[in-house]
């Protein structure tokens, strides 16, 4: 939001304060600024001329050369405008003045001398009209400053909307004066409102339909309205908070808006005779004032004139009721909706507007007025011949209630552990616009209207109200008397940590953070479907409305994002997923690690055992187990149908290792591998570790042998494993497989079995005899040696 000095400075007298610390001390107590703009600051020695002759250029059809009267000497102009003539008033930049385009020199232009430039609107910095040359008061002396005549210097600064949100009061310029009225100890002045007296009978009807979606509607109606143009100075204002000038009427709407933050809306007094506020019985379409139609449910409030819809209520008004140049007769609506209702309406349109921004931060219903008033107040002020035209309809429907907050000073004292005075407190409060009545240390707070349709609710929010405006920065900084007690181990949180350390330190891998919903804009790059699961209500994209039920997706699309840096690498995320719902009908949300590893080589083999050593590696160390596979059916279609395999350790699942299935691999990359596993971390921190077991090394001569083995079908490593460990030989140091190989159903490994006694040298009699026994087990589950 751009906020005007000069705009400020109607309501407050900030003579002899240093506005840049002004705003600094804004930024402390209030709002965020995040820029300052000093506009006005390029366009130097520009003054009024007077056009005393034009001719054609003999070699352009565009140019003409112009004699201006300057005040102080008559220039030769070249000017390229459409629009010049004789006995205009004009902009004249003169040499060695600026504008925004840069210095104005003297120059040859297409053979004829220049002494400086006829100015545009845009060529000044005041609007964003180049279509020809700035056209001023024919009554302005030649030879005047154009800043002495219009608001051209000024200061603009930027607040972040996002620390306004809860602040609806400062949506607009009177808002942010109250504030700086406050912080430099000045007197705030009132809104200079019209009058809204009518001696006739007509009225305008309104009839609310949907008393739930609205608080109050106020609508007046003018005619007699024969300037269509707004003053520059207006437009000025308009322009450097953020709007473009349109014509009068339309001008002035926003120009209220920017002012008190109230929106309103004025229609073609000939398209209005009975306002009806409700919601269509069914979808409906409706063009609205930018030319586009929209589809309008159910639950979008509505304005319409008896059963003709001509407005969205609180976002945009309807083509058919559009003020267009020559309007001589407007109704112009304030009203007040449920901010609830107009944040939904325009998520589910797809269309936020300035209007729409307001009405969702909960305004003071009782703005509507004093926007009608100042409504008035300024069409009669530009357009002395406009008169209100009917009777003020004001339709207060629902009404905020009144706060009073009651505490003693020593409640202040209690929680800004500073003494400040009675005089200062009720000063600041009254200041703000609170009523305080004092008695004897003890306060009684009424809340102002602007400040009770969320903001100050409680006690607390008092004594933020106070400690602000003295000044954070004024606090003397002391060490607080605290006691300090150990925090708990929260052992989740540790493996966690230790999870993170492993894939960090030990496999290089690297930590990436993602929204918890889905992509499926991103998802279908890589053909992977949004599966069905619990969905964003209200969200303004349907492809981002479903939350994930697995990491996997989202890692594997930020795979594809980062697949041209490198030739290899690995990411992994713990994050949150929603597995449904549970019986109360909450979301049943679960945190988990998703790991992807990526290879360009394409060896999906090596990249499958790469990503079981990391688990093996997790299990191991943070666990002192042993983790188990057991190949399972897809639950995803994206998975591998055939290389999918559940994680388990004592028998319980905490997780799924799979590749992609060839065809989302082939959408990832045609040549690359990729291969990816989810552990279920409150699964695995369920797990008990067991005890750390230490064992002293032998000081003996190992040795090992290599079994190669032929594996059926159906038997798993496990079941391969147990044909030695059923023997506890102590002399058994490791087991390890170093090779695999499988063709045409063909399945081999090679198991390194090390040996190694304490207290001596093995013999290979001794060892022999060991094999014997293993292979013996192991002919009885159908494995024998590879030939």
């Amino acid at each position: 939001m751009f906020v005007s000095i000069n705009w400020i400075k109607d309501y407050v007298d900030l003579d002899g304060l240093d506005i840049k610390k002004l705003i600094n001390s804004f930024t402390l107590a209030t709002a965020e600024v995040e820029d300052i703009i000093e506009k006005g600051a390029d366009v130097q020695n520009v003054v009024v001329g007077e056009i005393l002759s034009v001719e054609n250029h003999p070699n352009s059809n565009k140019l003409h050369l112009l004699k201006v009267d300057a005040g102080s000497k008559v220039c030769n102009i070249v000017c390229g405008a459409p629009n010049v003539a004789v006995g205009q008033k004009v902009a004249l930049a003169l040499a060695g003045g600026r504008v925004c385009a840069g210095e104005i020199k003297v120059a040859s232009v297409a053979g004829y001398e220049s002494e400086g430039m006829c100015c545009s609107e845009k060529e000044l910095g005041i609007s964003d009209d180049h279509s020809g040359i700035m056209v001023l008061d024919p009554s302005l002396e030649n030879g005047t400053d154009i800043k002495s005549i219009y608001p051209i210097d000024d200061i603009i600064f930027e607040v972040d909307n996002k620390s306004l949100t809860n602040r609806p009061d400062l949506w607009g310029h009177y808002g942010i004066a109250r504030e700086f009225a406050a912080l430099a100890g000045r007197e705030l002045k009132p809104l200079e409102l019209g009058d809204l007296s009518y001696d006739g009978d007509e009225k305008v009807d309104v009839t609310i339909g949907r008393k739930d979606l609205v608080y109050r509607y106020s609508c007046i109606k003018m005619d007699n309205i024969t300037k269509n143009k707004s003053p520059l100075d207006m437009r000025i204002r308009l322009y450097y908070c953020g709007m473009r000038g349109i014509n009068l009427l339309a001008d002035v709407t926003n120009y209220i808006m920017l002012e008190i933050g109230q929106p309103t809306h004025a229609f073609a007094g000939n398209a209005i005779d009975n306002i009806v506020v409700t919601t269509p019985k069914e979808k409906m379409q409706f063009k609205t004032l930018d030319g586009v139609e929209r589809t309008i449910d159910e639950e979008t409030l509505m304005i319409c004139n008896g059963d003709t819809p001509v407005g969205i209520a609180g976002i945009m008004g309807g083509l058919e009721s559009e003020i267009i140049e020559d309007t001589g007769s407007v109704v112009l609506e304030s009203a007040n909706f449920d901010g609830v209702s107009i944040r939904k309406s325009s998520s589910r349109l797809g269309h936020r507007t300035d209007a729409s921004a307001r009405y969702e931060k909960m305004l003071d219903p009782e703005l509507t007025l004093a926007a009608v008033g100042r409504f008035v107040k300024l069409v009669k002020d530009i357009d002395s011949g406009a008169r209100v035209a009917s009777k003020l309809t004001d339709e207060y429907v629902r009404k905020y209630p009144e706060i009073t907050l009651s505490f003693d000073k020593k409640y202040v004292d209690r929680y800004t552990g500073i003494d400040i005075s009675d005089e200062q407190i009720t000063k600041t409060l009254v200041s703000l616009g609170f009523g305080v009545e004092c008695e004897s240390g003890n306060y009684t707070v009424k809340v102002p209207s602007w400040r009770a349709t969320k903001d100050v609710t409680i006690k607390a929010d008092i004594i933020e109200e106070i400690t602000r405006i003295y000044g954070y920065d004024n606090f003397e900084i002391a060490t607080t008397n605290s006691p300090l007690k150990p925090v708990p181990n929260d052992y989740a949180r540790l493996e966690d940590a230790e999870i993170k350390d492993i894939l960090v330190k030990k496999y290089g891998l690297h930590e990436v953070h993602s929204y918890i919903w889905c992509d499926g804009r991103k998802f279908k790059k890589l053909g992977i479907e949004v599966e069905d699961n619990v969905k964003v209500l209200n969200i303004e994209s349907s492809e981002n409305g479903v939350l994930r039920n697995s990491m996997l997706p989202t890692l594997l699309s930020m795979t594809q994002e980062n697949k041209d840096f490198a030739e290899k690498f690995g990411i992994f995320e713990a994050g949150r997923v929603v597995d449904g719902t549970d019986e109360n009908g909450m979301c049943n949300e679960r945190k988990r690690l998703g790991v992807v590893l990526y290879d360009k080589s394409g060896n999906e083999k090596s990249l499958y055992f790469k990503a079981v050593e990391i688990i093996n590696c997790i299990v191991g160390t943070v666990k002192q187990k042993e983790a188990r596979y057991n190949k399972i059916a897809p639950v995803h279609a994206w998975q591998h149908p055939k290389n999918t395999a559940e994680i388990l350790i004592d028998g319980e699942k905490v997780g799924v290792l799979c590749a992609l299935h060839p065809a989302n691999r082939s959408k990832l990359d045609k040549t690359a591998a990729a291969v990816c596993f989810e552990i279920d971390l409150g699964d695995f921190s369920a797990i008990n570790a067991s005890a750390i077991a230490f064992r002293e090394p032998s000081t003996q001569q190992s040795t090992y042998y290599d079994l190669s083995i032929v594996i059926p079908e159906n038997i798993k490593y496990s079941d391969i494993a147990a044909c030695w460990e059923t023997l506890g030989l102590s002399e058994l140091e490791s087991a390890r497989v170093i090779d695999t190989y499988e063709k045409l159903g063909f399945r081999s490994i090679t198991v390194r079995l090390v040996f190694a006694a304490m207290d001596r040298t093995l013999e290979m009699e001794e060892v022999q005899g060991w094999i014997d026994e293993i292979l013996a087990n192991l002919g009885k589950i159908g494995v024998t040696l590879r030939a």
